[in-house]
């Protein structure tokens, strides 16, 4: 059994890694153990979630990484909530595949830890969740769902689902849906649709997962 440590944004994507994700890869021999952003800390409590300063981020999965040096350490973090200071986070390369990939790297080579590869969710958790739209009749009818499929129709994939702050998949999401619950709901939406459909359709994040199932 291998062990492969998530350092993730918060409380949704830890119920994701341990609801979706945990049960996939414990099938083939991988525990996949996620690690919530600890944001600040005070004498008496540690507060977690939330992406705060990059070199925060930075500092804790280099710690992670020598804690765990013969395990390896990713992320799920949201490309589109990531800090301004990240390492090439400016980058406007039009292909947004490209795009992510040149920012990943350029991360990876400022923390450069060996077992550490930076993993950012395009453009952020709810757009997988457009992976099969016909889920969301879970939680709502079905006019709702065919305009969740509309959404999704006018993109090649759910992960090209943002142009701006007022069109992000979550803001799309809760005006449609107001009582949208990131954690109940995305992770019912995530279990319902499955990862092979949310891996068929969104490219960056099957890449992830193969590259953790190859390790």
């Amino acid at each position: 059994m291998k062990n492969v440590y998530i350092y993730c944004e918060g409380p949704t994507e830890e119920a994701f890694i341990n609801e979706v994700l945990a049960p996939y890869f414990w099938n083939i021999d991988i525990f996949v153990i996620p690690i919530i952003c600890t944001t600040s800390w005070n004498r008496n409590k540690k507060y977690r979630g939330g992406v705060s300063k990059y070199t925060k981020i930075k500092n804790e999965l280099i710690m992670l990484c020598k804690q765990h040096p013969n395990e390896y350490v990713t992320t799920m973090f949201d490309y589109y909530a990531m800090p301004s200071d990240t390492p090439n986070i400016s980058d406007d390369t039009l292909d947004i595949y490209q795009r992510i990939e040149n920012i990943e790297n350029a991360v990876d080579n400022d923390i450069s830890m060996p077992n550490c590869h930076i993993n950012l969710v395009i453009h952020e958790f709810e757009g997988l969740l457009f992976s099969n739209p016909r889920s969301f009749s879970k939680i709502t009818d079905d006019f709702i769902v065919e305009s969740i499929q509309q959404i999704r129709d006018e993109v090649s994939t759910p992960e090209h689902i943002n142009n701006s702050y007022e069109t992000a998949p979550s803001r799309r999401i809760k005006e449609l849906i107001p009582n949208y619950s990131k954690i109940r709901n995305g992770v019912l939406l995530a279990k319902d649709m499955g990862i092979d459909v949310i891996m068929k359709e969104c490219k960056h994040f099957a890449e992830w997962i193969e590259k953790i199932k190859t390790l």
